[in-house]
Order: C-alpha cells, then sequence, then structure tokens
C-alpha cells in the first residue's frame, strides 16, 4: 500500500508533552493532531501506509479551545482533534520520538 496526498493531510504533527512521551514507553502508544474530520479508520489507515507499521487500536478525542482575553477584548482558540494510536507489540515509530 503506497502513501497518498490524502493521508499527509489526515495527520497534522506528533503531539510531543509528558504524558504522551511516557504513553510511548509504558504502553507503545503515540499521539497525534489530527484533521477534524478524520476517523479513525483513516487514522488507521494513514499510520499504517506512511510509517508501514500495524496498529492494534486508536482513540480519537475532541479538544475544545481555550479561553483567552486580551484587555477587555475575550475569545476562544480554535481547539482540536487528537489521535491515540495502539502499536502492535515490538514496533516503533522513530519520527515521533526524535521530534
Amino acid at each position: 500500500m503506497s502513501a497518498n496526498i490524502n493521508h499527509f493531510n489526515i495527520l497534522r504533527q506528533p503531539v510531543i508533552t509528558e504524558k504522551s512521551y511516557t504513553a510511548t514507553g509504558a504502553a507503545n502508544q503515540y499521539t497525534f493532531r489530527v484533521a477534524t474530520e478524520a476517523s479513525k479508520a483513516q487514522v488507521k489507515a494513514a499510520i499504517e501506509t506512511i510509517f508501514e507499521v500495524d496498529v492494534e487500536k486508536v482513540q480519537v478525542i475532541n479538544m475544545p479551545g481555550k479561553p483567552k482575553r486580551r484587555g477587555a477584548h475575550s475569545g476562544n482558540r480554535s481547539g482540536y482533534r487528537k489521535a491515540i494510536v495502539r502499536l502492535a507489540e515490538g514496533q516503533t515509530l522513530e519520527a515521533a520520538e526524535e521530534v
């Protein structure tokens, strides 16, 4: 299976936080920001074709935007969609770990 442009449009960027880094070692899970219209099946297909690994499970979370203020003006940041991907035993993503 070859990766096409749609697979690269689904995955936006890896999420690198202390919590996601801990999950990488403990549960073989990787976290990505994905397109807001992406489904679990599309995320799974994109990860499997781009990185050539086997995906066991995909969890998708809609993250709300944070409220922000600047003086008397208030508003919200844009929300985003986050996917937590669990890989098969013994497989890793070097690209997500290097960032």
